[in-house]
């Protein structure tokens, strides 16, 4: 009888009594123990916080990078600052973004560059030596951004585009572009000037249009003293959307090969 009993408990009963205590532990930890529900979005797919940033990301993750041209146009996420540069990059387009300033490292180390055009940011503030180092950079557009000075410019410029700013004559060095002697393209429109920088002679087209420039004078296009001089490059000259009267004027273009658009009368 004893032998029997003994044979019940261990082979009915203990293995009945292992299984369920492993089952209350196994409930039991279930209860202590949230597993995630991948049926749906957690935190870090919806929570703007965990959302990558565009300074985080590689740069020709966020940009198109192509053949050493860099383009950043409407990037999202937005883009406040320029991005790292590939070393070879000889053309950059970061168009319509919201950068809001231009530091003197970020092109610290791109001396390839040729082409540069950043229309269209928030662009305020350009530390002074931002471009100073880029000795090949032919083509400069800020054009449609917020400022109010310019930095210094590499002299080899062709072409300098700075319409829809709010550029001051205070904020213009009069000799900004005097040394460019390359310059052949000059954009100051839509501007707060009130007056006009010296120009250099390689100067084809001036743009100074929608500003508050009310007097010129025998040396600001001519000079004064040389009634042979010709100025014989510059054949595009904006002045309409000024307060200032041209025919006020006359000895003012007489070294021009055409009279400037703007107000005669």
């Amino acid at each position: 009888m004893m032998q029997l009993r003994t044979f019940i408990f261990t082979s009915i009963l203990l293995p009945w009594i292992l299984s369920s205590a492993a089952k209350d532990e196994y409930m039991e930890v279930r209860k202590l123990t949230t597993f995630p529900d991948y049926g749906t979005l957690q935190d870090s797919d919806t929570h703007p916080a965990a959302a990558p940033k565009a300074n985080e990301m590689p740069t020709c993750l966020l940009c198109v990078c192509l053949s050493g041209s860099v383009y950043c146009e409407e990037v999202s996420p937005e883009m406040s600052a320029i991005p790292a540069l590939p070393k070879e990059t000889e053309h950059l387009y970061a168009r319509f973004n919201k950068i809001t300033k231009i530091r003197n490292k970020d092109f610290a180390d791109m001396a390839t560059l040729k082409r540069i055009d950043l229309t269209g940011n928030l662009i305020a503030e350009i530390d002074d030596g931002a471009f100073s180092k880029l000795s090949d950079l032919e083509e400069l557009t800020l054009a449609e951004n917020r400022l109010t000075k310019l930095p210094m410019l590499p002299v080899k410029l062709v072409s300098f585009n700075a319409n829809f700013n709010h550029l001051k004559t205070q904020g213009v060095k009069a000799t900004a572009f005097k040394k460019l002697t390359r310059l052949a393209y000059l954009y100051l429109g839509n501007n707060e000037l009130t007056a006009v920088p010296q120009l250099p002679e390689s100067l084809y087209t001036v743009h100074l249009h929608n500003n508050k420039i009310s007097t010129v004078t025998d040396e600001t296009f001519c000079k004064g003293n040389n009634s042979h001089y010709i100025r014989t490059n510059m054949d595009e000259l904006r002045l309409d959307g000024n307060p200032v009267v041209l025919s006020k004027h006359p000895n003012s273009f007489i070294c021009l090969r055409s009279l400037p658009f703007g107000w005669y009368n």
